[in-house]
């Protein structure tokens, strides 16, 4: 099944973060914050949204910083991804 976002939309799969801290402290799986960083699966196809010509400035395959707490949470065939807005993707890592 593919996911298509409408709109200014982008589908993310969250890139899992360190187990571990730099000095070595194993972090039990309640301690470690929600990862903030992604990878790209899905791009809408922007458009207008809310009056204003949205162009799409990132693509598939892309790893991005996303705001801490946005989008929304599926799970489609055992995956789990984020649906959010452009406007929620803080920064492209290159």
């Amino acid at each position: 099944m593919n996911i298509k976002p409408l709109a200014d939309r982008v589908v993310v799969k969250m890139v899992e973060s360190e187990e571990t801290t730099k000095s070595g402290i194993v972090l039990p799986g309640t301690a470690k914050e929600k990862p903030q960083y992604a990878e790209i699966v899905a791009v809408g196809p922007g458009g207008v949204v809310d009056g204003k010509e949205i162009k799409m400035e990132v693509s598939v395959g892309d790893k991005v910083i996303i705001s801490k707490y946005s989008g929304t949470e599926v799970k489609l065939d055992g995956e789990e991804y984020t649906i959010l807005r452009q406007s929620d993707i803080l920064a492209k890592i290159d």
